[in-house]
């Protein structure tokens, strides 16, 4: 594939211990090459801050997120949390799935470019929220 990585004009923001499981997940090597040169090039610009220093609107772990995909107008909703609390029963998923990966330390109203398993995607983060 010979796809461009595109990355976001803004730094994502993350805690050090979201920074060090993505840098740990680059180093597993689980990641398309798409996916691994972008999340390499986001941990590059990456805004490391206290985890009382992320505002409401960046999406961490335990929070309620709404995407839509750009190119089909559908919306989705993803409970992200912890890896080892991500329970199908519960409705959550991992902050580590496809889809957070891909958000992980971005904002509301943030555009993200990634390779999901059909295909490079475009979402848009509509709505981030504590999860209840």
């Amino acid at each position: 594939m010979n796809t461009e990585v595109k990355t976001s004009a803004q730094p994502i923001m993350v805690t050090t211990a979201m920074y060090d499981l993505l840098k740990e997940e680059l180093r597993k090597r689980k990641q398309s090459k798409y996916n691994e040169e972008k999340l390499r090039l986001e941990l590059k610009d990456a805004r490391q801050v206290l985890r009382k220093e992320i505002p409401e609107n960046v999406v961490t772990v335990n929070k309620a997120v709404k995407v839509k995909d750009v190119n089909t107008g559908e919306e989705f909703n993803y409970k992200l949390v912890a890896p080892d609390k991500a329970k199908r029963k519960n409705m959550t998923q991992s902050i580590l799935s496809p889809i957070g990966v891909a958000i992980l330390g971005y904002s509301e109203g943030a555009e993200v470019v990634w390779e999901m398993p059909d295909g490079i995607r475009t979402f848009t983060i509509l709505e981030v929220r504590n999860i209840q």
